[in-house]
């Protein structure tokens, strides 16, 4: 994982999503989960080419199930991007790199 790309808890979730000034992708994800492993290069990427721009940060359902569920997170890969702390935009399952920076440039 990046170091451009933080890590959300339960305990933190709120924090950072709510008082950031930019949009945040949330990456839904769990360690035995292929697709997720799948997609974890395409987000290290996008962090890397929104820097500054978007937040990106990933929530491991398995340690984190409170905020999961709060979110109906019932399938994973699950990534869902909030602005100004409201969810705009949510995507089950695999995407390519083109298909993500295609649906963030609506929204950065």
């Amino acid at each position: 994982m990046s170091d451009m790309i933080q890590t959300f808890t339960d305990s933190n979730f709120e924090t950072s999503v709510k008082n950031e000034g930019k949009p945040v992708l949330v990456d839904f994800w769990a360690a035995w989960c292929g697709p997720c492993k799948m997609i974890a290069p395409v987000i290290d990427e996008v962090a890397k080419e929104f820097e500054g721009r978007l937040l990106v940060g990933k929530l491991n359902v398995d340690e984190n199930n409170m905020t999961a569920s709060k979110f109906g997170v019932m399938s994973i890969p699950t990534l869902v991007i909030f602005k100004d702390g409201n969810e705009v935009q949510r995507i089950v399952g695999y995407k390519s790199k083109n298909e993500l920076i295609g649906i963030l440039n609506k929204i950065v």
